[in-house]
Order: structure tokens, then sequence, then C-alpha cells
């Protein structure tokens, strides 16, 4: 038996589930143990009671109870072959430090109630214990496009903090319904997450400034082409990293994103395409010292793709003057 013991939530595991860190660190102890020594107060964070699905927060302290050793060793995780060849054909760039994965739609980046394929599980494929990339950012379940994994804890601290800062950029293309106007801008304001859920994570809501749990979000976007007065293929930068930021604001400003069911506006969805979520996290820039910043970029999937075709819209065009407009 083990005695109580502190420890701190590290920089690469914010916004993990405790459920999911506790299953990480004491892989040993069972889910329904910890459920009991959550609702006993046993396990502890900053102090407080929490339930299995409180997200962390780097620097957090997880008070953790005397535990039972483990008894004889688990047999290692495995991952199918089909599993392992699937998370190889995602990869996009690596390199020495970390790995830049084109992320499909319909994937969560983590596990939770009844999601048993996560692309954290596939994550396997690349390596186990200390040489298993870690998370560093995250993507919505139903978002698409670059997603980066860290290589050990020092590069996991590294690309965390930069993710939290404005050094690293980040594009995403969406197509919005109706015409943006004016073309280019900013959307910015303050929100919130509500108290009740919805689908797979909390429902962001507009929130007035000093109001509890309210958080500033920038977003920057330029239009790069329309479809007659239909939808706007629509160039988007988010200054600050929000929950659901970029379809919190765009519907906000009356053009929700095509295919997006949980934020809408008045302007109905396109008929005749696809109706999943068309937003796609196009590029990621990373700045690297002594070096040229890293460019990642994922083509779009296929259901995005289509629609381009269908509203008339050119994928391959040069973005340049486009991006000028978000600097």
């Amino acid at each position: 038996m083990s005695k109580v013991e502190i420890r701190t939530v590290a920089p690469d595991e914010a916004d993990i589930r405790l459920d999911r860190w506790f299953r990480r660190h004491f892989p040993h102890v069972t889910h329904g143990a910890l459920e009991k020594l959550l609702r006993t107060g046993q396990v502890r964070v900053d102090g407080g009671r929490v339930k299995g699905n409180h997200r962390l927060e780097a620097g957090q302290e997880i008070r953790i109870p005397p535990l039972p050793a483990p008894g004889e060793a688990a047999p290692p995780k495995t991952i199918s072959a089909e599993d392992k060849a699937f998370a190889r054909s995602m990869v996009l760039y690596e390199d020495d430090t970390l790995i830049a994965l084109n992320k499909p739609p319909g994937l969560p980046v983590q596990g939770g109630s009844k999601v048993v394929r996560h692309l954290d599980g596939l994550l396997d494929a690349f390596g186990t214990g200390d040489r298993r990339p870690r998370l560093v950012h995250r993507l919505d379940k139903d978002t698409s496009g670059v997603i980066v994994v860290a290589k050990g804890a020092s590069h996991a601290a590294t690309l965390a903090a930069l993710f939290k800062g404005r050094d690293l950029e980040k594009t995403y293309w969406a197509i919005a319904l109706g015409i943006m106007m004016p073309r280019a801008g900013e959307i910015t304001g303050y929100m919130k997450k509500t108290a009740s859920t919805q689908g797979d994570r909390e429902l962001m809501v507009a929130a007035r400034h000093g109001e509890e749990g309210a958080q500033y979000a920038l977003t920057r976007y330029a239009t790069a082409d329309e479809a007659g007065r239909r939808a706007s293929w629509v160039v988007l930068r988010p200054e600050t990293g929000r929950t659901h930021q970029l379809r919190v604001h765009l519907a906000a400003a009356g053009h929700a994103i095509q295919g997006d069911g949980k934020y809408v506006c008045d302007v109905p969805p396109l008929g005749g395409v696809s109706q999943k979520l068309h937003l796609h996290a196009r590029k990621l820039v990373i700045p690297r010292e002594g070096k040229k910043p890293l460019v990642l970029e994922a083509p779009l999937p296929k259901h995005m793709a289509d629609t381009f075709e269908a509203l008339g819209f050119d994928a391959g065009m040069d973005m340049r003057a486009i991006e000028a407009q978000l600097a």
C-alpha cells in the first residue's frame, strides 16, 4: 500500500479528464475503484472534490490516497494492424520532436463515455511508454485537419506553451452560410461554457465582460470566394483558443458553418451537399529557434472537397493575398 502523495499536472496534460489522467498514471486501479475514491473525497484536485470528467489545468495539484500496489503486471496494450495502418496513414510530417497528423472528421481526439476509437488511443502505433507521442492541443470531433503530437515530455511542454501563446499561426477553412459582410475583418466578444452539456463537450454561449466564466475571444477572417448568395469560403485565424470558438463566432455573425447542428443561424443549410461539419484545420505555422518556421498543411477531407467542387471553389488557388488580410 502506497502513502498519500501530491502530483502536479504537467503542461502537456492540460485539458485531460481526471479519470483518463488517473488511468494513464495508475493503470492497475479500476474505473470503479476510482469512482469510489472520488465519491468519498479521497482523490481531490487543489483540495476540492471533483468528478471523473473534471478537465485538468496545468499546475493543479492532485491528491492521491494510499493505493494498493499493482498486482501481476497487466499485459501490454496492443493495437491492431488495421488501426496501426490507419494511424500511419494520417501522418503529414514527422521529425525528432513531433508528428503532424491529418485528423479525419468524426474521429474524437480523446476517449470518453461510449467512445472506443480515438486519436489518443491510436498513438500507440508510434510507440509505448516514454516513446509514446503526447497530445498538446485538440480539435473538435467533427473538425478535420492538422493536429500535432509531441515526442517526449520536454517537446510536449514547449509545444503546449506555443499553442497557448500567439506565436503559433493557425489557419482554418470553413464553408459559411450566406455572404460575410464585410468580406474581411474581426469577430470579437466574450463567451462561456454552460452548466449543461450537449453531445461531446460543453455548449458555449455569449457572455458579458466581467461575468463569471466569461473569456475574451478574437477571430480574424477573410473571404476567399463566394457561391452566389448561398455560401462563402472563409479563411479563419483564431487569435485565442476558446472551445468551439470559430463555430460560435460564425454563428453569432449570422453565418453558421455548413453542417453545424450545434451552433446555427437564420440562414438555412445548403442542400445537395454533405451535412457534415465543413470546418478544416488547414495550416499550422510553428516557429523554431534558429530555423525557418515549420509549415504544415492538410488537404481537405472528401466531403469538403466535394462541396468545394459543387460550389465552384478552387482549393488550389494562391492564398497569399487572402491570408495577408488576416495579419
